[in-house]
């Protein structure tokens, strides 16, 4: 099983930026997904959620209306597109992915650093 992250790095304020997270391993159409971030001393923080078919979204409020996640089942994999970046939105981010049904399975990816700054 492998969950990974990628497309972080440092972009200005005002900036975009779209964090890809590739999944194997495991029946990706079986798995909601979400995004997480976390900053040093702080708890990790749930940024988004996304129904396995891709109908339903979820969106942390300090993010609403910036970042859009999306998924593609046959690709097995989800996005974060993260725009009007602030630096307030500096932190690793996360892939997540949990499985509902009985067993409830729960993997995660390993982080890519997103940095906002000028």
């Amino acid at each position: 099983v492998q969950v990974v992250e990628s497309g972080g790095g440092l972009v200005q304020p005002g900036g975009s930026l779209r964090l890809s997270c590739a999944a194997s391993g495991f029946t990706f159409s079986n798995y909601v997904m979400h995004w997480y971030r976390q900053t040093p001393g702080k708890e990790r923080e749930l940024v988004a959620t996304i129904s396995t078919g891709g109908s339903s979204t979820y969106y942390a409020d300090s993010v609403k209306g910036r970042f859009t996640i999306s998924r593609d089942n046959a690709k097995k994999t989800v996005s974060l597109q993260m725009d009007s970046l602030k630096p307030e939105d500096t932190a690793v981010y996360y892939c997540r992915a949990i499985f509902l049904g009985f067993g409830g399975t729960d993997y995660w990816g390993q982080g890519t650093q997103v940095t906002v700054s000028s």
